[in-house]
This record gives C-alpha cells, sequence and structure tokens, in this order.
C-alpha cells in the first residue's frame, strides 16, 4: 500500500531565491507538497552560481538542483499588472506562499500579505527576511555571512589567536530555511483545528539565535562570556578536542570517565589512569598540556582512520576528518540512502533528500529541479488560461 506523504494536497507558490527560502520549500516539496517555483523570466541567480562553468551555462548550477528538486517552475514578470492577476488567481487556490524579499517589497508590488489573504483567508503567508518585517533593522538586507557575524555565531567559532572565522558552509540560511519549513508545518497544523490562515514571519537573525540557545542562557543566566575555543567541546574537557595524529587530525569526543578510561586503554597508556595528573576533570585541565603531549605521542604511531576504528571500539568516541567526497560514500550513509538519486538530461544525479526518515510516507526526491519556466503553460492551464491567453501573455513578456 502507498502511503501519502505529510505534505500531499498542499499547495505552496514560492517567490523565494537563493538559499534559506527555497531550502525551506525543497523541505515540504519532499514530503509531497506541490511547490510552484515562480521566478523572473530566465529564472533566478542561484542558477548561475560560478563554481562550475558548464552547469552554471545550463541555467542548472549545482547549488540550485540542490535545494529545488520536486518543484514547479512558473516565470513572470511581477512588475506587470496581468502578472498581478496571475498570482491572484494561484493565491485563491494555494495553501502556502512564500518569499524572502526585503521587508515590503510584496506589498509595493501588491502581492503582499493583505492583497492575498483578501482573496483567500485560510492562506498562510510565510516571509523569511534578514530581521523580520519589524524593528528598526527590518529594511536591511540579509545575508549569510552577515547573520553569522551579527548572531554571535562568528565570535565563538575559531582560535581566539586568529580572530573570529565563519562556518564552512551557509550556516545561518539552512538553518532559517529549516526553521522556516518548520513554522509552515506549525501553521498548517493549526489551521486543522482553525480554519484560518496566517502571516508566518521568520528572522534570520532570529531563527539562528535560537539555535545559540544554549550560549545565550549562559550569559543570561550565568552571566558567562562566550569565548573561541577552538576545536574543544562546549563541555571544555580536555579530550573533546582536536588532536594529531600521524596522517592529519582525530576529532575526541571524550567527555566521561568510562570513555576516558577507554582512550587511554585504547592508545596502549592504562597506566596513566593513576597518574595524580590525571585523576579528575579539574587537574587535567591543570595539565592540558602534558596530557596532550601523551595522547599526540601515541596517535602518531597510526594514521587517523586507524585510531577512529580502534577508538570507538574502545568506547572512546572519536572521527577523523571526512571530505564531503568521503562521507557521502560512508557506509552509513549507503546504508541509511540518504543521498537520492533522480534522472536528468545529464545522467542520473545524487543529491540530498531529507534529513530524516518516516516510517511511511517520507521525503523522496521524484524530480530533478525544473528548467525555467518549465511548468508555465501547465500552471497556467489549471487556473483557466487557454493556448491563446498564454501565448498571449508571452508575447508581451509577462511570462
Amino acid at each position: 500500500m502507498t502511503t501519502a506523504r505529510p505534505f500531499s494536497g498542499v499547495r505552496i507558490l514560492d517567490f523565494t531565491q537563493v538559499l534559506a527560502g527555497p531550502y525551506a520549500s525543497y523541505q515540504l516539496a519532499l514530503l509531497g507538497a506541490d511547490v510552484i517555483k515562480i521566478e523572473r523570466r530566465g529564472g533566478e541567480d542561484m542558477r548561475r552560481t560560478p563554481l562550475s562553468r558548464e552547469w552554471a551555462a545550463r541555467n542548472m548550477a549545482p547549488p540550485f538542483l540542490a535545494v529545488n528538486g520536486n518543484k514547479r517552475s512558473l516565470t513572470l514578470d511581477l512588475q506587470k499588472p496581468a502578472a498581478r492577476e496571475i498570482v491572484l488567481k494561484l493565491a485563491a487556490q494555494a495553501d502556502v506562499v512564500m518569499e524572502n524579499f526585503r521587508a515590503g517589497v510584496m506589498d509595493r508590488l501588491g502581492l503582499g500579505y493583505a492583497a492575498l489573504s483578501a482573496v483567500n483567508p485560510k492562506l498562510i503567508y510565510c516571509a523569511i527576511s534578514g530581521f523580520g518585517q519589524t524593528g528598526p533593522a527590518s529594511n536591511e538586507a540579509g545575508y549569510d555571512g552577515k547573520i553569522q557575524a551579527m548572531s554571535g555565531i562568528m565570535a565563538i567559532t575559531g582560535h581566539a589567536e586568529m580572530g573570529p572565522t565563519r562556518a564552512g558552509f551557509a550556516v545561518c540560511d539552512v538553518l532559517s530555511g529549516a526553521t522556516g519549513a518548520f513554522a509552515i508545518a506549525s501553521a498548517l497544523f493549526q489551521r486543522t483545528h482553525t480554519g484560518i490562515g496566517q502571516f508566518v514571519d521568520v528572522s534570520m537573525l532570529e531563527a539562528s539565535l535560537a539555535y545559540l540557545t544554549t550560549q545565550v542562557a549562559d550569559y543570561t543566566v550565568a552571566g558567562h562570556h562566550q569565548k573561541q575555543a577552538g576545536n574543544q567541546a562546549i563541555s571544555r574537557k580536555v579530550t573533546a578536542n582536536l588532536f594529531r595524529a600521524k596522517d592529519s587530525y582525530l576529532l575526541l569526543a571524550v567527555n566521561d570517565e568510562k570513555q576516558y578510561r577507554g582512550l587511554m586503554t585504547g592508545i596502549g597508556r592504562a597506566d596513566t589512569l593513576a597518574d595524580p595528573r590525571f585523576t579528575d576533570w579539574f587537574v587535567r585541565k591543570e595539565n592540558e598540556a602534558a596530557l596532550r603531549e601523551i595522547i599526540e605521542t601515541a596517535l602518531a604511531a597510526e594514521d587517523a582512520k586507524v585510531w577512529e576504528r580502534r577508538l570507538n571500539d574502545a568506547g572512546a568516541p572519536c572521527a577523523s576528518i571526512w571530505k564531503v567526497e568521503e562521507i557521502i560514500d560512508h557506509p552509513q550513509v549507503a546504508a541509511r540512502g540518504v543521498l537520492q538519486t533522480v534522472d536528468s538530461p545529464y545522467g542520473t544525479l545524487r543529491l540530498m533528500g531529507s534529513g530524516f526518515q518516516l516510517a511511511h510516507g517520507g521525503g523522496k526526491l521524484d524530480t530533478l529541479a525544473p528548467e525555467a519556466g518549465a511548468d508555465t503553460d501547465a500552471v497556467l492551464a489549471e487556473i483557466g488560461y487557454d493556448a491563446t491567453a498564454i501565448a498571449g501573455l508571452r508575447d508581451d513578456a509577462v511570462i
């Protein structure tokens, strides 16, 4: 028996672009939502990111492919009155509208929450922006790097002697996208009780701060000022840090006594368990340099991946530093079907699906991200436009 996915039957008009918004709508598309991606004529800029000249020339850059599968593409010039009429007709039949413009942009186009909810009171309208729709910074542009810098993430990331460091991926974009998807899911569920829609206001800054909840509480409750701690865990345990092995590095996540005994036994230094310098976490911290030297001297005998297997078996959690191209072929990743395959004109591609698994009706990548405007005619036909009307819209450069 085929089980419907959680958002089957939910229609989303997706005006979002680049990463935060498209990441949010992609999560819902994987779970069955009919996402109509509304782009400007020629498609959004994410289609042409410069990391791959070949794919950018196809208007299908890899970052675009990564977050736009299972969607349909409708191209519109939103400055044209005829485009506004199309959006109003689509909104009347939609469950959700998503956008990530600066505050007020959609209102100026006559397509904000007030205008769209007037034709569909059950509509859930989600706006993702840098700082939210109200407040003194609401009109400022929000970019991932800017939010990383403002949110406190960079202030606690990196080594004190080298200065702040941004994360190696667009962490605030994807956290905001995940927050947006969760907010929309919450609003849809609430609508089952109330029967009414609502405006959902997602701020990248607030979403990022929400994920820093323990760091915020450390300050607001205990007055603790966070500092850059390099690769040390937030537990600040001496053996929860990065250590040099023979060929590269090993990240130890040894945080309790049982794990510590497994570590020291696993590296062949059980003799140190009775050393008064290392009998508890307080004296281990006081003698961190000596303990690090003992550990790294032992680790120097073997490559990091050898120690990874050996120490995990000994009960000392750790991992070598895996590259993206390595981890996607890890046996655990393969066994769980984390990457999904999808056919394309360019061959079979592997892309990420949902970050969780359901017992039934889980996320599935069915179709590759669409060509710009690939579904324009079909979507317009669904709301009553015939072939002649569609041709006229194309002649007028509306679509």
